[in-house]
């Protein structure tokens, strides 16, 4: 009896131990690839026909709430998916958030209207006809809510749009805020070319575009964060273009006016700690997300939420820590305006 009797637990305890052993070695299940198609969504702008190309990408098993994202100058929606731990898309896609990324206006797959007739206010209008198009499920699924979020430029775009229509649940914005640093603009104008005299653009590009002069983007954006050959290259390849006159109306009441105070939804504000466009003594105090809060929130109507990238310049997509940035802002867009 006493030999049964051990025999059986010591068949119980190795299969406890198998149990045991393959629990802690087993691989867990690969989560889907979100599904991702092109977009072409027709805008009227000025009376003008124009197309908006982007990229819509679902999470496996869809999802009620999209993150419209609008790149800043001289950047395309390459911007927001940059390979490996810099694709701030894979990250919201992860995260149970659909995402447009677009091209704006005059940059990669969309239209190139007339340079002088391209403004931040038109392409504001743009992104109106497509957050109702994304609404409506013009592009395939349709979304109950809309977050319009925007780098730089982009984040101009991104307040005209939400404070002009009203039409969104959230705002993101990056690399903006209200007090900029005038050297660090100057200095960053200061490397922009005539696009068709850029060997990547060249000679009959449209006239009145610019980018940048080859070899001045790590200067412009990135310092000073940790330069690397790999980042060089990706930065020229995927670089593009920008109108003057979206700079213009961008600036002048995106930034210098308190046009954002019309935004009646949350709002997150993301901005490298190093950037010099918008960071320094007689600009905006980036030294941590709560003196980003209290040098930006006069210039909300609506509770302001902030996070700070540290020791990073002004395109924080490619800080070697943007993971945590982007988990942040998944954080505040499944808290604020829900998946």
């Amino acid at each position: 009896m006493e030999v049964v009797l051990t025999l059986r637990y010591s068949l119980a305890a190795g299969a406890v131990a198998l149990l045991v052993a393959s629990t802690l070695t087993a691989t867990p299940p690969a989560t889907a690839a979100p599904s991702c198609r092109d977009v072409f969504a027709p805008v009227t702008v000025l009376g003008h026909q124009e197309v908006v190309h982007g990229t819509l990408c679902t999470p496996d098993g869809g999802g009620s709430t999209v993150q419209l994202l609008i790149p800043g100058a001289t950047y395309n929606s390459a911007y927001w998916d940059y390979p490996g731990a810099h694709s701030f898309r894979s990250a919201q896609n992860a995260a149970g958030f659909a995402t447009l990324t677009v091209d704006r206006l005059g940059t990669g797959g969309s239209s190139k209207p007339l340079a002088a007739t391209l403004t931040a206010f038109g392409q504001a209008e743009a992104m109106h006809q497509v957050v109702r198009g994304l609404r409506s499920g013009a592009y395939g699924p349709s979304f109950e809510k809309v977050i319009i979020g925007g780098h730089s430029l982009g984040a101009a775009v991104s307040i005209l749009e939400a404070a002009t229509y009203r039409d969104v649940d959230g705002v993101l914005l990056t690399g903006l805020t209200h007090r900029v640093n005038p050297v660090g603009v100057v200095a960053a104008f200061a490397n922009f070319i005539p696009a068709n005299l850029d060997p990547k653009f060249g000679l009959t590009y449209p006239v009145g575009y610019l980018t940048t002069a080859p070899g001045t983007r790590y200067r412009s954006f990135h310092a000073p964060g940790r330069p690397t050959p790999r980042l060089a290259d990706l930065e020229e390849s995927t670089k593009d273009v920008f109108s003057p006159a979206e700079a213009a109306d961008g600036l002048g009441v995106a930034v210098i006016l308190p046009y954002s105070r019309l935004i009646d939804v949350p709002v997150l504000s993301v901005v490298g700690s190093r950037d010099a466009a918008v960071c320094g003594l007689l600009a905006t105090n980036c030294t941590s997300a709560e003196t980003l809060r209290e040098d930006e929130s006069p210039y909300f109507s609506v509770p302001l939420d902030t996070h700070v990238v540290p020791g990073y310049g002004h395109s924080i997509n490619l800080a070697p820590n943007a993971d945590r940035y982007y988990s942040a802002v998944a954080s505040w867009a499944s808290e604020e305006v829900g998946r």
